[in-house]
């Protein structure tokens, strides 16, 4: 069976749209932080080797690395969030028809419901980073492509936000609440400062065009 990531876009959106419950949200928050780490480097690719721009072409350069390294991590979660909801389906379906088996039932739900926190805090947070590489690549990259920093910007916050609402829902129904808490400050410090950044870069590429 092949990964998400080597199937067709058709296809993702018709198992998106479709009746199983994976791929998911948190699939499609990390193909939207993918797809803005793809479009910073895209910004860098139509900038670097321009006699205009040769002086930022080291920076571009860098920038180029980062973005593509993020862009591969944001992918390998689409697949990550799969797994970790399908796991988590899996111990719902334990059995339970007595004390012993709620009580395994439960502890394999709340260790997964871990992981499942995690992941789409994870994915936050390299959302966030691509939106930090966004306003390079909106400062320093060719005014021909200014706008797909500003779509690179938009699509990673979308990224960004959409992967918090998971690690909400999934952090509500942990039980260790000191580990829950914990989580929730980590995500609150990514959006508390994301949120500024994203329409402050967005700003700044309307005011180039």
């Amino acid at each position: 069976m092949s990964e998400i990531k080597d199937k067709s876009v058709q296809t993702f959106l018709d198992e998106l749209a479709g009746k199983q419950a994976t791929p998911g949200g948190g699939s499609a928050a990390a193909l939207m932080g993918a797809q803005g780490a793809a479009l910073v480097g895209m910004v860098c690719n139509l900038t670097i080797g321009k006699a205009k721009y040769a002086e930022v072409e080291a920076d571009m350069k860098a920038l180029l690395a980062e973005a593509e390294v993020l862009r591969e991590r944001l992918t390998g979660m689409i697949k990550a969030d799969v797994d970790v909801f399908d796991r988590l389906m899996a111990c719902y379906g334990l059995p339970k028809s007595g004390d012993e088996e709620k009580a395994h039932r439960s502890a394999q739900i709340q260790r997964v419901l871990r992981d499942a926190t995690e992941v789409p805090l994870q994915c936050a947070e390299a959302c966030a980073k691509v939106i930090a590489l966004s306003r390079i690549a909106a400062e320093k990259g060719s005014l021909g492509v200014i706008s797909d920093a500003g779509v690179a910007v938009m699509a990673a916050y979308a990224g960004l936000k959409s992967a918090a609402l998971n690690v909400y829902i999934n952090a509500a129904s942990l039980k260790d609440r000191d580990f829950a808490d914990l989580k929730l400050a980590e995500l609150q410090a990514i959006i508390g400062s994301a949120d500024c950044e994203a329409e402050a870069v967005y700003r700044l590429v309307n005011d180039k065009l």
